[in-house]
């Protein structure tokens, strides 16, 4: 079982940043990819980056929409996985989640383990 754990949301300008952090515990062995999700009110769920990790590398994926702007990372001494967000626009308005699983496609698919979500309200 793992607990997973986000912070870093608030309110920011456009234009402005954000680092979310999501935090792993728990049987932290299994995890081998981890994505950010995030929702807004009427519109469906949109995977906007993920990381998957090899013996010895990881990689990074983003959606078309944040491609640029937004950058995953993993600290993994921590395990911590970071979504650090620049340029931020209205549209990024949602609420955000983090997802564990064992491996990308189940990422993809919203399998796994997810946070409770964290806001992020981006005003103009």
């Amino acid at each position: 079982q793992v607990q997973l754990v986000e912070s870093g949301g608030g309110l920011v300008q456009a234009g402005g940043s954000l680092r979310l952090s999501c935090a792993a515990s728990g049987s932290t062995a299994s995890i081998h990819a981890i994505g950010w999700h995030r929702q807004a009110p009427g519109k469906q769920r949109e995977l906007v980056a993920a990381i998957a990790f090899t013996n010895t590398n990881s990689s990074t994926n983003y959606a078309g929409s944040v491609k640029g702007r937004f950058a995953i990372s993993s600290d993994n001494a921590k395990n911590t996985v970071y979504l650090q967000m620049d340029n931020l626009k209205p549209e990024d308005t949602a609420i955000y989640y983090c997802n564990a699983a064992r491996d990308p496609l189940a990422v993809v698919t919203g399998a796994g383990s997810w946070g409770q979500g964290t806001q992020i309200t981006v005003s103009s």
